[in-house]
C-alpha cells in the first residue's frame, strides 16, 4: 500500500512537472514615447508584443475615454503606423476605424510604430508642445484586442529640458520615465504629464497626494495644501475610508481655465493662471476640485453597473448619471461648506443657482434626468442651437435631486441620517461586498432604506418625468423658503440668445414658446436693426420696453433681407434665492443643522 501510494505521488509530480511546461505565458507588452516633432504636436510610440502564440493579432485604439461620455475617435489622430517582425516589415492593415491587423506568422515578437497628433487644450485629450506633454492614455495607446487584462510598461523619453513626470501610474525601479499599469483600465485611467511643473505635496489619512501646477499661476501652495487637505477629510469622512495609497492632482492653468476629469486615482483640472487671488475665482476652483475628488468613490468605485468593465470600442449606456455626476455635482457645494471655506449663504446661493437653471431650461420639460443619463453620449457633449429646448443638465437637475432627497432623509429620520449614510451604505454593499456596479433598482431600494418610504411617486415625477419641483416643500424642512427675485419684474421678453456675428448680433438660440420663437426668429439670423436702430445689446434695449409693446426687426438671413414685427411678453425666467422662514422651529433647526454640519 505504501508503494502504490508513493508511485502515485511521484507520477503526480511528474505530471505536474510536465504541465509546467505547457503553461502559456502572457504576451510581454511595452511601449517607448519619443517626441521628435514636439514642437508639431507629435508623439511617437514604439508598441512591442512578445511572446505572442497566435499567427495574427489586432490592435485597437479606444474611441472614448472613461469620464467623458462622447465616442471622439482617437484613431483619427494616428499616422504612419507600420509592423516589423525580426527587423523586418511585415503585412498590417486597417480593418476598420479603430482596428489594425497584424500578420506576425511564425514571429513571437512584433514591433510596432505610430505617430499620434496632439493639439486639443482639454481635461480630457492630449497636447504636446515644446514645453510640455499632456498624454490622455486612451488617445494614445493602443491595445491587442482579448488582452485588456495584460499588464504593460511605458518608457517615456523626453523631449529636451523636461525633468518631471506627474501621474498615478508606478514608477518601475524609482525611474520616473518608466511606468508599469497591471492592465488596460488602469492605463486607460492614469493621465501623464511630462515637462517642468510645479510639484509639492501633502499626506493627509495615510494618503500621499501630489499638486503639479502646470503653465505657472499666482496660487499659494500652502493656502492650497491647506485647503486640499480640508477638502479631502470632508469627502474621507463620508465613506469612511480613502482606498487610495496615492493620488495626484494635475492641474492646467490657462488663461480662463475650467472644467475637469476624474480618475481611480487621480484627477485633471482647468484653473485660472491668475484666478487664485480672486475669492469667487478661487472658491469655484475649490467647488472643482471638490468634485472630481469625490468621485474616486462616486463613479469610479461606487458606479452604476454599465460604467465597468468598459468597451473601449463604443457607448457604454446609463441610465444614472444623474447620480454619478448629479450627486457629485451636489456633494462639491456641500463639502465646501462643511470645511467652513466659504459661509452658508454662500452655498445655499449655490443651490438657488442650480435651482434656477433647471427651471430656466425650456428642455426641462421635455427630458427627464433618466433620459439626459441615457442620451449624454448624442446630446449633452453635442450641443447645437436648440439644446436648450430640447435638453436638461444631469449635472444640475441631479444636484437638486440630491438635496431633495438629502433633506427628505434628515427630516424623516429626525436629523439622525442623512444622503451621507446612503452613500456610505452603497460604496460599503456594492464597491466593498458585491464588487460591482448598482442598477438602477438598486440604488432607489438604497434610497427608500433612508428615507424610510416608498419613491415610487418621486422618481415618478422627477427622475422618470418632468414635473415642476415643489422647492419650498423641501427646503421648509430645514426652516427656508425659494422665492423668485424677478417675480416682480415687468422686462419684456423677446427669448434669444446672441452672439457676435459680422459686426452685429446674430441669433445663437430662440427659445421655445417666446415671442420670437412664435414669430419665426430662427438661430443665425443676422439683426441689423431694432427698430431702427443699431443696437450693439439687445438685452439692455429690451430694458426700455415693457410687456404688450411691439419691436421691428430687420435682419439678414443667409444674406437675404427679412423683417419681423414683434409681440413682446413678461419675463418668464427665474432667479431663485433660498430664504429663512420666521421663527423656525427646533426641528427645523435640527435639521439645517444636520444638513450643512453646521
Amino acid at each position: 500500500m505504501r508503494k502504490i501510494l508513493l508511485l502515485t505521488f511521484y507520477l503526480t509530480l511528474l505530471s505536474m512537472n510536465l504541465n509546467a511546461t505547457d503553461v502559456v505565458k502572457p504576451p510581454l507588452i511595452s511601449y517607448k514615447l519619443t517626441f521628435p516633432e514636439a514642437q508639431a504636436h507629435y508623439v511617437t510610440i514604439e508598441m512591442t508584443i512578445s511572446g505572442l502564440k497566435q499567427q495574427t493579432v489586432d490592435v485597437k485604439m479606444p474611441v472614448w475615454t472613461p469620464g467623458s461620455y462622447l465616442v471622439r475617435e482617437f484613431a483619427k489622430n494616428v499616422e504612419g503606423f507600420t509592423a516589423q517582425a525580426n527587423g523586418k516589415p511585415i503585412k498590417a492593415y486597417k480593418t476598420n476605424k479603430n482596428t489594425w491587423h497584424i500578420v506576425n506568422g511564425n514571429a513571437t515578437v512584433v514591433n510596432l510604430r505610430y505617430s499620434v497628433y496632439c493639439f486639443e487644450a482639454s481635461v480630457r485629450t492630449s497636447l504636446v508642445d515644446v514645453s510640455a506633454a499632456f498624454l490622455s492614455t486612451s488617445g494614445l495607446f493602443m491595445y491587442p484586442d482579448g488582452m485588456l487584462n495584460e499588464p504593460s510598461t511605458i518608457h517615456i523619453v523626453p523631449f529636451a529640458g523636461w525633468k518631471t513626470v506627474s501621474t498615478s501610474l508606478t514608477a518601475v525601479n524609482g525611474d520616473q520615465f518608466t511606468l508599469h499599469s497591471p492592465n488596460y483600465d488602469i492605463l486607460f485611467d492614469s493621465p501623464i504629464q511630462v515637462g517642468n511643473q510645479d510639484v509639492f505635496g501633502f499626506e493627509t489619512g495615510g494618503v500621499k497626494y501630489e499638486i503639479a501646477m502646470c503653465s505657472g499661476g499666482n496660487y499659494d501652495k500652502e493656502r492650497l495644501k491647506n485647503d486640499f487637505t480640508k477638502i479631502i477629510e470632508e469627502e474621507t469622512a463620508v465613506y469612511g475610508e480613502n482606498p487610495n495609497k496615492r493620488y495626484v492632482f494635475i492641474v492646467h492653468n490657462y488663461l480662463k481655465g475650467s472644467g475637469g476629469l476624474e480618475h481611480l486615482s487621480s484627477t485633471v483640472l482647468g484653473a485660472t493662471r491668475n484666478g487664485y487671488s480672486n475669492e469667487a475665482i478661487y472658491h469655484n476652483f475649490l467647488g472643482l476640485v471638490a468634485h472630481e475628488h469625490f468621485h474616486l468613490w462616486n463613479v469610479k468605485r461606487l458606479r452604476p453597473i454599465a460604467l465597468g468593465p468598459f468597451n473601449y470600442e463604443a457607448e457604454n449606456y446609463t441610465t444614472d448619471l444623474w447620480i454619478a455626476e448629479g450627486f457629485t455635482t451636489y456633494y462639491q457645494a456641500v463639502i465646501v461648506r462643511r470645511t467652513n471655506l466659504y459661509p452658508t449663504r454662500d452655498f445655499l446661493t449655490i443651490m438657488a443657482a442650480d435651482m434656477s437653471m433647471v427651471d430656466n431650461q425650456p428642455g426641462t420639460k421635455i427630458q427627464s434626468l433618466v433620459d439626459a443619463s441615457f442620451d449624454a453620449w448624442i446630446k449633452y457633449y453635442r450641443p447645437n442651437e436648440n439644446s436648450v429646448n430640447t435638453t436638461m443638465s444631469y449635472y444640475n437637475k441631479g444636484a437638486v435631486i440630491a438635496m431633495l432627497l438629502d433633506l427628505e432623509i434628515i427630516n424623516n429620520s429626525k436629523a439622525q441620517k442623512s444622503l451621507d449614510d446612503v452613500m456610505k451604505h452603497m460604496y460599503n454593499d456594492f464597491y466593498k461586498v458585491k464588487k460591482r456596479g448598482y442598477t438602477d433598482t438598486e440604488f432607489k431600494a438604497g434610497l427608500e432604506n433612508f428615507t424610510g418610504k416608498n419613491l415610487d411617486d418621486f422618481y415618478k415625477k422627477y427622475i422618470y418625468g418632468v414635473d415642476s419641483i415643489d422647492y419650498s416643500h423641501y427646503l421648509g424642512y430645514a426652516g427656508y423658503k425659494v422665492t423668485n427675485e424677478l417675480n416682480a419684474n415687468s422686462n419684456a421678453y423677446l427669448g434669444i440668445k446672441t452672439m457676435p456675428g459680422n459686426g452685429n448680433n446674430m441669433v445663437a438660440a430662440v427659445i421655445r414658446n417666446s415671442p420670437a420663437w412664435v414669430a419665426g426668429l430662427s438661430a443665425f439670423d443676422e439683426i441689423i436693426t431694432i427698430d431702427g436702430n443699431s443696437v450693439a445689446d439687445v438685452d439692455k434695449y429690451l430694458t426700455t420696453k415693457k410687456p404688450g409693446d411691439s419691436v421691428e426687426i430687420s435682419l439678414l438671413r443667409d444674406g437675404q433681407p427679412m423683417t419681423f414685427k414683434i409681440v413682446l411678453n413678461n419675463n418668464p425666467q427665474v432667479k431663485y434665492v433660498v430664504e429663512e422662514l420666521p421663527n423656525p422651529t427646533v426641528e427645523q433647526l435640527a435639521v439645517r443643522k444636520k444638513w450643512m454640519k453646521l
